[in-house]
């Protein structure tokens, strides 16, 4: 067992139960969060051989500016429940990496204490029922830096999640360590409830408010990928969050491919979602992501702190470009169809 696979174990001991509940738990049955790291295993490759490795590159552009790694950080929330410097330790990690962090709308750590760490960092989004009643948030984002907004398009309501326990996170953390972004009085706002109308004029809107381009996070089918590129979306983000919505959804390494060809290069397409490994990286690569974005993961590894967060990048690095070299690639290019085919049903 590698020190990557074993973070899940390191965290299980480490946090609270509850805490570590929330991490870990799928929607209802949890079907669809334990098959996600099924789908990359899954995947089978054809290397390339006779072919110079010596030097492997894993550098992509994110939205127009270079990342050091073909991989980010996903927006997740409780990061100071998990470590008390928690979005502060998981920016500083992300940025001696040279890649992007996307701060979750309910952060427990200000845009500006993010910011003055230096990372590149994007701002995940849900729309209330009121629009308007966003605009503060995305106006301190802006000021901020944010260079992106990442909207999560699969969350109309909450998915229900059942507990293990007598208790549950919000049972055990401390609620100011939440949502330190918003105005004080937002939820007590009439209309501050999810937005159960989202349409592909949000993406136009969000663009138009903020000025920076807008990620569609959520998109598991081929005509919605259309839609959101067809709205102006900069990226096309295949996610089923985790499995923690609508459970038994397909894998996102199943419905990644779908999404590539209609997509077609009209805008990026990120994935994210039971990656775990280098292996998992280049099986993501390989059919057709543009870059990965990695949420438990990196979550397990801040039981560390900056340090934890730190080695995941570093391992994670190593890990893939030796799956870069022994499938034959230098470049995130060459991994394009080096994937094998999937078998007949």
């Amino acid at each position: 067992m590698t020190w990557l696979s074993d973070r899940e174990n390191g965290a299980r001991e480490a946090l609270p139960s509850p805490v570590f509940e929330y991490l870990a738990q799928g929607a209802r049955d949890s079907v669809s969060s334990l098959e996600a790291l099924r789908g990359w295993a899954d995947v089978r490759f054809l290397p390339h051989v006779l072919r110079d490795v010596t030097e492997v590159d894993l550098s992509v552009p994110l939205l127009t500016t270079p990342a050091r790694v073909p991989w980010g950080i996903a927006p997740t929330t409780q990061q100071r429940a998990v470590h008390p410097d928690g979005e502060v330790a998981m920016a500083q990690a992300t940025a001696a990496a040279g890649t992007v962090m996307v701060l979750s709308s309910n952060a427990g750590t200000t845009f500006a204490d993010v910011a003055a760490t230096g990372v590149r960092w994007w701002l995940q989004a849900y729309l209330p029922a009121d629009r308007t009643l966003a605009e503060p948030l995305l106006a301190r984002a802006v000021e901020a830096g944010a260079e992106a907004i990442v909207l999560t398009v699969d969350t109309p309501v909450v998915g229900t999640k059942h507990a293990a326990g007598d208790q549950v996170v919000w049972d055990v953390v401390d609620p100011e360590l939440l949502r330190v972004n918003f105005d004080a009085d937002y939820e007590d706002a009439p209309g501050s409830e999810k937005a159960t109308d989202l349409g592909p004029h949000d993406l136009v809107w969000l663009a138009e408010q903020t000025g920076l381009p807008v990620v569609a996070k959520g998109v598991l089918r081929a005509d919605d990928a259309r839609r959101c590129v067809q709205a102006g979306a900069a990226a096309v983000w295949v996610s089923n969050h985790g499995g923690r919505q609508l459970d038994r959804t397909a894998s996102t390494a199943t419905c990644l491919p779908a999404v590539v060809e209609a997509v077609a290069g009209h805008a990026q397409v990120y994935v994210d979602g039971g990656i775990r490994s280098g292996l998992d990286v280049l099986a993501a690569l390989a059919l057709g992501a543009d870059a990965v974005f990695l949420g438990r993961l990196p979550m397990y590894a801040l039981v560390e702190g900056v340090a934890g967060v730190g080695r995941m990048h570093t391992d994670l690095r190593e890990e893939t470009v030796e799956a870069f070299r022994l499938a034959g690639c230098r470049t995130v290019a060459d991994t394009r169809g080096i994937a094998a085919p999937a078998p007949a049903p």
